[in-house]
C-alpha cells in the first residue's frame, strides 16, 4: 500500500490527522496535509482508508498493491483523490 495525496486540494480540515495521526500531521506553515508514513505497515492500513474516505475534499488516494510484495509496483489503485468520488476505483 502506498499513500498519495494531492496537497493543491487540500483545505486544512484535518480529518485525515484525527483518524490516523500515526500517517498524517498538518503543517505548521499552512495547515495542510503532511504524510508520515506514506507505506503504511499493516496495524495503520485501515486507518489510512477510513483516513482517504473521510477526506472531505478527496485529497488521499490509496495505491493498493494487491497480489504483490510490499514495495512492489503493481496491483490495483483504490481510493479518492485526483478526481475521484467516494466510490472512485482506479
Amino acid at each position: 500500500m502506498q499513500i498519495r495525496i494531492d496537497r493543491t486540494r487540500c483545505r486544512g480540515a484535518g480529518q485525515c490527522v484525527l483518524s490516523a495521526p500515526g500517517l498524517f500531521d498538518q503543517s505548521e506553515e499552512d495547515g495542510m496535509v503532511v504524510v508520515l508514513e506514506s507505506t503504511p505497515p499493516p496495524e495503520l492500513r485501515d486507518a489510512a482508508r477510513r483516513a482517504a474516505a473521510l477526506c472531505p475534499n478527496s485529497v488521499i488516494r490509496i495505491v493498493e498493491n494487491e497480489g504483490a510484495a510490499d514495495g512492489d509496483e503493481g496491483g490495483k489503485n483504490k481510493g479518492r483523490g485526483e478526481g475521484g468520488g467516494p466510490d472512485a476505483e482506479r
